[in-house]
């Protein structure tokens, strides 16, 4: 793969062209690449943003073997089936690993916030009202769980979809972010490892793991690799059209991501390129009507006096962000030893000498990856803990983290620029070799670049694979849906009350599903 400065040399030499042949205005008697106005800015803009959006990268050798390895088309159909398999395995596989992180309760006799006291209640109480606000916004997703456990499952039995659904969609956007990082990471071991990452994160079984309410901030996290991504098969394609659309259709932090959607339309202006365009804007186009609706029932979370002040925003990040990247319970021990703030400064000295390396050894691309990541990882935050000012008064403990959902995608885009930056530098330094002969050993430098992101990494996933959290406080599901079941046998009316997040909820006892 050439690197960022030579594809943006041959991009805009692409558009010199086509403004030659009349696609755009051409001055006689000029050279296309000295003309000027907005064209010529255009073009340059489009240089600039291009590497953002790589290609695949083939590694050297592997097309023309390939080419030479081409099988009928009957061996070809099979290879395709098994790659199928293989990858459907992969995903439940994910998901058990997922199921089992969760330490007391099980998730499957659990069934988590708002799964229960919103979505459940709702799919049960007005079936197949899905457009209806909560927080403020649209939550699609997690409400067709919801009103699909409520409609086709006995009830006991709801905690048990819900948090395998919220299990399959996690390891679902760890395989797919192992394809779309293709244009960044050539080493499938590191695009295996960045996949790990979100299966494994370590602040997960705090909060988003294993459940549909909060499934969207696993997809909205892994948006962020869908939109970078250039697929040529129309699964993929399809895959980043929905993708998109659950993110937007679902988490209303979404729309941060317009800035990178932008450069998206300017750097590939090919209409082929922007299914995953297509499925953001169709997720919004599902979500502003329902925002509107909302506001205009007074409902808004933007409120003066209700919002978080700048420094409470950076002590937010620094603290729910920096100080977790590493591990949770690293961050606990570091904190008895060095006091909070003390802490927090070993580990963004750490994350800093590691991004500052990617970002010098890996190159222009990665430079480039970086700023945009964790840029848009900072805002997110920022904007998240801006609306939600009541975060800066709940204390963190051994269990809790005020709002650890909101980590989520700048802790991956950190990791992911640390895993960027080193397939980037094993690239550059990859020992030279004769096609006939097998991979030439990595160098010393190499090694020690794999180990320090091995050590960083891989010493929060193994440490923090599973343990207790305060989300066991809503109890084991099957009790709470037997006494349901019990006080409709009691019933005289046939309807019964039933709690529900800030109200209650009178539900028919014929849509109980035993």
């Amino acid at each position: 793969m050439t690197d960022g400065a030579s594809q943006a040399t041959a991009w805009q030499k692409r558009a010199w062209q086509r403004d030659s042949q009349g696609e755009g205005p051409a001055q006689p008697g000029r050279d296309p690449g000295r003309r000027r106005g907005p064209w010529r800015r255009l073009a340059t803009t489009q240089a600039m943003l291009a590497p953002l959006f790589p290609a695949a990268i083939t590694p050297k050798g592997i097309a023309q073997e390939g080419a030479g390895q081409a099988g009928t088309g009957q061996s070809s159909a099979r290879r395709r089936l098994a790659s199928v398999v293989i990858q459907v395995a992969i995903v439940c596989a994910g998901a058990v690993v997922l199921l089992l992180r969760v330490a007391g309760i099980p998730p499957w006799d659990s069934l988590y916030a708002e799964d229960n006291g919103v979505f459940l209640v709702s799919g049960l109480a007005h079936p197949w009202h899905l457009f209806v606000a909560y927080g403020g916004y649209e939550q699609l997703g997690p409400r067709i769980i919801g009103q699909l456990d409520a409609s086709f499952l006995p009830l006991v039995y709801a905690s048990d979809a819900s948090a395998a659904a919220g299990a399959l969609i996690a390891s679902a956007c760890g395989l797919f972010i192992y394809h779309a990082s293709n244009g960044y990471i050539e080493s499938r071991w590191l695009r295996a490892a960045l996949a790990a990452a979100l299966v494994l994160l370590p602040l997960a079984p705090l909060e988003i793991i294993d459940s549909g309410v909060n499934s969207p901030w696993y997809v909205v996290t892994t948006l962020f690799f869908a939109i970078l991504w250039r697929p040529k098969s129309w699964p993929g394609m399809l895959a980043a059209a929905l993708i998109a659309f659950y993110a937007s259709s679902s988490e209303i932090l979404a729309i941060l991501y317009a800035p990178l959607v932008l450069m998206r339309l300017v750097a590939l202006p090919r209409w082929r390129e922007h299914a995953v365009t297509v499925g953001w804007l169709a997720g919004l186009l599902v979500q502003v009507p329902v925002i509107l609706q909302s506001y205009g029932q007074g409902a808004q979370r933007l409120r003066p006096g209700h919002l978080s002040n700048p420094g409470q925003v950076t002590a937010f990040y620094f603290h729910n962000v920096v100080l977790r990247a590493l591990g949770w319970k690293l961050s606990l021990h570091l904190i008895q030893i060095a006091g909070y703030n003390g802490a927090t400064v070993i580990i963004g000295l750490v994350l800093a000498a590691g991004i500052g390396w990617a970002m010098i050894a890996g190159g222009a691309q990665v430079r480039l990856f970086a700023v945009v990541a964790l840029v848009i990882g900072f805002v997110q935050t920022a904007v998240s803990a801006g609306i939600t000012s009541y975060v800066n008064g709940q204390v963190p403990t051994w269990s809790f983290l005020p709002s650890a959902r909101f980590s989520t995608i700048p802790v991956m885009l950190i990791d992911a620029t640390l895993i960027v930056g080193v397939d980037a530098y094993l690239r550059r330094h990859r020992p030279a070799r004769p096609r006939w002969r097998s991979p030439g050993r990595l160098g010393t430098r190499s090694l020690v670049a794999v180990g320090v992101l091995v050590c960083m990494l891989g010493l929060g996933w193994v440490t923090d694979f599973r343990y207790v959290t305060q989300r066991e406080s809503g109890g084991y599901w099957r009790v709470q849906a037997n006494h349901w079941l019990h006080e409709c046998e009691r019933s005289q009316t046939g309807e019964i009350t039933i709690p529900a997040w800030y109200s209650q909820a009178t539900v028919e006892c014929s849509r109980l599903r035993r």
